[in-house]
């Protein structure tokens, strides 16, 4: 029979002091030992400070102030010295256990994480993955091929065709409008979630859950924490950034994972400023894949605004700087098991919270085209978006943006496939929707997570923003006489 053995850390002489002061106070009631919650309290873990609260009320103070007082004497953050301190026992325990019969020949699995991870090396391949995976993939056969092939033949020539015929030929013209027509629930709604939105989130999934089965994520965060650093973030930020290429709404919920506020306000920020979600992505990448000067503008001005409005927002906004520490583990060929399953629960998320966004968004639709809200609207947006050189019908795509991103992106898709947008009118629309207002479903998540100031005063930055990057952008590409 195996018999398990119980080793004790021994941690150097400040902590050891720290762990004994902080055991003689404590005198509750715990599921853990006192050793172990002091070691909670050193590491500064949020739920054991608020049980200490809760049973050391008289004591918690000098709790606190042992705390303070040792890490005074390391420059670095306690969790991460208390960190280090525990992996070097583990090697201790494998040095004990494990004997090798000849140096170690590193595999290719290895030799490839190390490139990863290597600046000259890592970033040309970052930029193949994203090639591969977001525009040939998602890009070119998601928003391209899938898109064409649900929306021109099954929706366009089938089932559009039948629910006018079937409804203006059985209902009053006002209820047939609410599930045919221009906005009907069936022809605008579910056609926008299942023949231009549903190709693109599910290739945008398939690629993530690759990506992430793989253990490429980590290194990622290896290779951009120097760069997110100048932006007040660490690489830990990367993966709610590109989750966000996924959808925004569930990235800000994943912003949870950074440790500090001023991380997880500066994530959201940049999320519902510069993040386009995967169907956004995937509707402006094939809007703009056939002008590849028109795609190099878009993503330059994009990449551009997101680096420095995160570096005057670290500026601005106060807190601690981040560290970063993470475990990476080993380089392996994706499961396909593992994939699919990734693929299919993100997918049910999907069908179960956003394709009800898109029936509601069709219904308000309709109740602001019958109460004439929406062209009242449509009216004042008007000027807004004449001075950035875009006809007055663009102004609808960005309202219906605010129900859903993806819903402003499939409204250029059709205002494109009219005839009613040119290159270069085409390139400052996409941008000024990309940084657009988060939608709803967005907006809603940030009041939960950040609050209503901190989520308001976001929207409120990125709003008039948005317009203002579009304008600039305008009269630049105007100046210089660029033709797309």
């Amino acid at each position: 029979m195996l018999q398990a053995i119980v080793r004790q850390v021994h941690y150097d002489q400040s902590i050891e002091a720290a762990l004994g002061k902080l055991e003689a106070l404590l005198q509750g009631d715990y599921a853990l030992s006192k050793r172990a919650i002091g070691l909670f309290l050193l590491q500064g873990d949020a739920e054991v400070e608020r049980q200490v609260r809760g049973q050391e009320a008289d004591r918690f103070d000098a709790i606190k102030a042992v705390v303070s007082e040792t890490q005074t004497g390391y420059s670095q953050p306690l969790r991460y010295v208390i960190a280090l301190m525990r992996q070097q026992e583990a090697q201790n325990i494998l040095a004990g256990a494990l004997t090798w019969a000849g140096e170690r020949r590193r595999g290719v699995a290895e030799r490839l994480s190390r490139l990863m991870m290597n600046p000259i090396t890592g970033w040309p391949i970052a930029l193949l993955t994203l090639f591969v995976g977001l525009y040939l993939f998602v890009g070119v056969f998601g928003a391209g091929i899938a898109v064409g092939f649900l929306e021109n033949h099954v929706f366009g020539n089938h089932i559009n065709p039948t629910v006018n015929n079937f409804f203006y030929d059985r209902t009053p013209g006002t209820v047939a409008d609410l599930f045919a027509g221009d906005y009907g629930i069936i022809t605008l709604g579910l056609r926008y979630a299942f023949a231009i939105i549903l190709p693109i989130v599910g290739t945008f999934f398939l690629v993530f859950s690759v990506i992430e089965d793989s253990g490429y994520l980590p290194r990622l965060a290896l290779l951009v924490d120097r760069m997110f650093k100048g932006i007040g973030l660490n690489g830990r930020a990367v993966i709610p950034l590109v989750l966000g290429f996924g959808c925004d709404t569930m990235a800000t919920v994943v912003t949870r994972t950074q440790e500090t506020r001023r991380e997880r306000v500066l994530t959201t920020l940049l999320l519902a400023l510069a993040i386009p979600c995967s169907a956004q992505l995937g509707v402006i990448l094939a809007l703009l894949s056939g002008n590849p000067a028109a795609l190099g503008i878009w993503a330059g001005v994009v990449a551009l605004v997101f680096l420095l409005v995160g570096y005057l927002a670290s500026k601005v906004i106060p807190g601690e700087k981040p560290s970063f520490y993470m475990e990476v583990p080993p380089l392996r060929l994706p499961r396909p098991s593992n994939v699919l399953v990734k693929t299919y629960s993100r997918m049910q998320w999907y069908f179960g919270e956003v394709v009800p966004i898109f029936i509601l968004a069709s219904v308000l639709i309709w109740v602001g085209h019958i109460t004439g809200l929406f062209n009242l609207i449509i009216s004042g947006l008007g000027p807004v978006v004449g001075a950035l050189g875009l006809p007055h019908e663009t102004a609808s795509a960005f309202l219906f943006g605010f129900f859903r991103r993806d819903f402003g992106a499939a409204g250029l898709y059709d205002l494109n496939t009219a005839g009613l947008l040119g290159g270069t009118s085409l390139v400052v629309a996409a941008v000024t929707l990309t940084l657009f207002v988060p939608c709803v479903a967005q907006f809603s998540v940030m009041i939960k997570e950040r609050g209503v100031k901190t989520a308001l005063a976001i929207v409120l930055f990125i709003f008039p923003f948005a317009f203002v990057v579009g304008y600039l952008l305008h009269l630049i590409l105007s100046g210089l006489g660029v033709t797309l």
